[in-house]
This record gives structure tokens, sequence and C-alpha cells, in this order.
């Protein structure tokens, strides 16, 4: 799409499940046109490992991400205003996100999405939440930013 930023943040509570699935799937999909990160409120959790299983299914590895805050990410320097869109996944990461328009040119947008943690009460019940909510970012992502970039070929050293 032409419209489409050049640069995406996405965000949830902890940046422990949702906002590095949304993460990987736009950086495998759109990452070659749109700089993607993703950040959260709090830095309190690591990666989430049934968010690593289920990404790990449709080719992500999300096991060596490093969780970081908004506060992190600035003190790094990253610039969160340079940012062309921050795509908020959960209520407490949308007010954070809005903090962000009072001092920076920056749009954001609020997807609801749903938050599979602790739900479920056998390994399969769990993994089965973790994908409704992998799914969803990824029809959102699509619904948002268009068809994805053709996959890049790799090259046999043969």
């Amino acid at each position: 799409m032409e419209d489409n930023p050049h640069s995406v943040l996405f965000c949830c509570d902890y940046n422990a499940v949702r906002s590095p699935m949304a993460e990987g799937i736009m950086r495998r999909d759109y990452g070659r046109r749109i700089f993607v990160q993703s950040a959260g409120v709090k830095n309190e959790l690591e990666i989430d490992g049934f968010a690593v299983s289920v990404c790990a299914e449709i080719g992500l590895k999300l096991d060596a991400h490093r969780v970081r805050t908004f506060q992190e990410m600035e003190q790094w320097g990253d610039q969160i205003g340079a940012f062309d869109l921050i795509i908020a996944l959960s209520p407490a990461a949308h007010r954070q996100a809005l903090e962000y328009t009072r001092y920076y040119a920056v749009d954001v947008e609020f997807w609801p999405i749903f938050d599979p943690t602790g739900l479920g009460e056998t390994r399969e019940a769990k993994l089965a939440a973790y994908r409704q909510s992998r799914d969803q970012i990824a029809q959102r992502i699509r619904a948002r930013f268009g068809p994805p970039d053709p996959p890049v070929e790799k090259k046999n050293d043969a």
C-alpha cells in the first residue's frame, strides 16, 4: 500500500507475548520496506515460551528476543518520536503511546489483540490460545499493510 509508514513500533504490556509476535510477523513479511521494533510498558518478564513455540510453527524465531520498555529504547538511543506509527496491542500500551503524541508527530493505532496469558488448563489449550492471538495479529497486519513482500530466495552455496 502506498500510504504505509516507513517505521512501525508495536507495543503491549510487557513486550513478552503480543508485541514480539507482531514484530516478528511484520519483520518477516514487510521488513525490507518497513523498519519495525517492539516495546512494552513494563519490563518484568522474559519472552514467553508459548509465544516462542507458536511463532516457531510459522517459521519465526523469537527465542533471542530481548524484552524492552519504551524507556529502555530511549536510553539505548532509539527515538520513539522517530517512528511513523505506533501500534498499541493493549490498553496500557495505548495510553503510553498516546503520551508520545503530546511531544511528537507520531500516529497511534489501537488494535485490541486478545491476551492469551493465563488461559488454558493443558499445554495444548494454552498453545491454542496463543495461536489465536498470533493469527489475530497476522490478520490485522495484512489488513493494514497489504500483501506481504515475496519471500527472499536463499542462494545455494553448492
